[in-house]
């Protein structure tokens, strides 16, 4: 086999002798890339020697060394960037030309299309059969074809974006997001303690998201996973090679009759809604007397600690300003325990019996009459039947049951749970191989909150870059959360666990115990946290975000 021609300006070939670089300069060929790892087998020319030899010749060369079954997205990369660069003809070798011609087809499809590539290849007699899917993939892309779709600009897809942008410039990434305003969600409880201003926890979204993904600014209707494609709300639909869904989680204010109507007045407040944090730290330095309830709704939530943050800071502007005394406060939790994981319970129950908070666990929110200022909760008597109890109340912190949208339930995408069903670890789905997940949206146990999609982020973008490459999921995620309990203002009961309750600290005990109250984890969370999220987190500066190797990696999904 000599040299064989795909197109005018590209021809390949087996691996090349001195007398073949000399016969390509006399041919016209102004470049030579070889795509053979030194070494491959004994006697084999090394690309220093090819190149030594180009050199003698006017040519000049590149190295872009692969296998067959290694035919990573970053090579196809640089021998695109070989072909672009060079100054005219150019000539691929690999020890049989196969390589040369495979990289030159997945390199060259999106710019001369899959169809001419997979004819010049078939005229040319050259056998590209094994990488035929990819280049239909990377060929196909129009106006709504990507090689990756994100759907959710909160934290974890901006993160993700970032993330996977970082480590391959060269991708075709649309981030679909139709909110005009991106939300630091962990600083909505320091604004309803007067700490943040509301403007400090709101930025634009075209502010940031990534500088080379595309910004599709609609909703999701419906996944399309088989077809591996999103119809958006106006019926168009993007196409993509890899898909990553971050939709967050839906909190159902609807489902408590009576919330809706009277938030943001009668005293009822809540700091999972940017607008009605500010209410709440009026409430806290108006309210001298009465009653003060604070509700946490069954799990799933988003940040499972919110609802006793909002409690105990409260207590502190109480107790500083001299009033805690005539305010009764009670904790109604659906749950059977203060806190999940029993490391952190024995601080927070001294800031309970400190704050004199009455614990009322297995009791409900289920309605609200903000007139009257009466709230129903359902309990359990003695007798374990589920009764209902009215409390009055002066002020309500009402945190709303949680689910998932429901665009995701309804997909097929979901679980039994309705949230996205994926491997716990490699976060990649139960079903379909490109798709992975991260963030609230997910059907795992570790904790929703930011610092969980913060480390989900590199593990989501490390394997969809292997899967892109042909290869299984080989990261993991080990399930950590972190949340940062503010038991009084300028101290932090700072919880950080992983999947079990594990305990996974970031910091030596010397410089944060988080199991005790520090003023150095309020100094974490008040001023390093912030600027770590808007400009390292969604920038993808992955600081103590390293995952961990899998053991095995992660079977493709059937």
């Amino acid at each position: 086999m000599g040299f064989v021609a795909l197109t005018p300006d590209f021809s390949v070939s087996p691996q090349l002798s001195q007398d073949d670089v000399a016969r390509a300069a006399r041919d016209g060929f102004r470049r030579i890339v070889d795509c053979r790892p030194d070494n491959e087998e004994p006697g084999q020319p090394s690309f220093a020697d090819v190149s030594g030899w180009a050199a003698a010749h006017g040519l000049t060369a590149a190295h872009v060394p692969v296998t067959m079954a290694d035919l990573r997205d970053d090579a196809v990369d640089a021998f695109a960037a070989a072909l672009a660069s060079a100054d005219g003809k150019v000539l691929g070798y690999c020890k049989t030309g196969r390589r040369a011609s495979a990289l030159w087809a997945l390199a060259q499809a999106k710019t001369l299309g899959a169809s001419a590539i997979l004819a010049a290849a078939e005229g040319a007699g050259v056998d590209i059969e094994p990488v035929k899917q990819r280049i239909l993939a990377r060929g196909a892309h129009g106006p709504g074809d990507y090689d990756v779709v994100i759907v959710g600009g909160g934290s974890g897809g901006i993160a993700a974006a970032a993330s996977l942008l970082k480590r391959r410039p060269s991708l075709s990434v649309a981030i679909v997001e139709p909110a005009d305003v991106h939300y630091y969600q962990p600083g909505f409880t320091l604004v309803g303690a007067g700490v943040f201003t509301p403007e400090t926890t709101r930025r634009p979204t075209a502010s940031v998201m990534p500088d080379k993904a595309k910004w599709v600014k609609q909703a999701v209707a419906e996944f399309a996973p088989e077809a591996n494609e999103v119809v958006l709300a106006d019926g168009s639909r993007l196409r993509y090679r890899a898909l990553v869904a971050s939709p967050g989680i839906k909190l159902d204010w609807d489902a408590i009759p009576g919330l809706v109507e009277t938030l943001g007045k009668n005293g009822v407040t809540s700091n999972y809604r940017a607008d009605l944090a500010p209410y709440t730290h009026r409430l806290a330095t108006s309210l001298s007397k009465g009653r003060a309830l604070f509700t946490q709704p069954p799990m799933p939530i988003k940040c499972a600690g919110a609802p006793q943050k909002a409690m105990y800071l409260s207590c502190d502007t109480w107790r500083r300003a001299g009033v805690l005394n005539d305010i009764e406060v009670e904790f109604h939790n659906a749950g059977a325990v203060l806190f999940g994981v029993p490391a952190y319970v024995p601080a927070l129950m001294k800031y309970v019996e400190r704050y004199g908070i009455r614990l009322d666990f297995e009791s409900k929110l289920v309605a609200v009459d903000g007139a009257a200022k009466v709230a129903t909760f359902e309990e359990k008597d003695a007798d374990a039947n589920v009764i209902r109890v009215q409390r009055e109340f002066a002020m309500l912190h009402a945190v709303p049951p949680q689910k998932a949208p429901e665009f995701i339930a309804k997909s097929p995408l979901a679980g039994e749970t309705g949230f996205i069903a994926v491997d716990p670890q490699s976060l990649r789905h139960a079903r379909y191989a490109n798709v992975f997940a991260l963030g609230d949206g997910i059907a795992t146990t570790n904790a929703k909150t930011a610092a969980a999609a913060r480390k989900q982020a590199p593990v989501v973008a490390i394997n969809v870059l292997s899967v892109l490459d042909g290869k299984a999921p080989h990261v993991g995620y080990d399930g950590y959360g972190s949340c940062p309990l503010t038991v009084e203002r300028g101290k932090i009961v700072l919880a950080e666990f992983g999947y079990g309750g594990k305990l996974l600290p970031s910091f030596p005990k010397w410089m944060i115990d988080g199991t005790k109250p520090s003023r150095a984890a309020w100094f974490l969370k008040e001023r390093l946290l912030p600027p770590i999220y808007w400009n390292m987190m969604l920038e993808g500066q992955e600081w103590l975000c390293k995952p961990h190797m899998l053991e095995t990696s992660a079977q493709p999904a059937e």
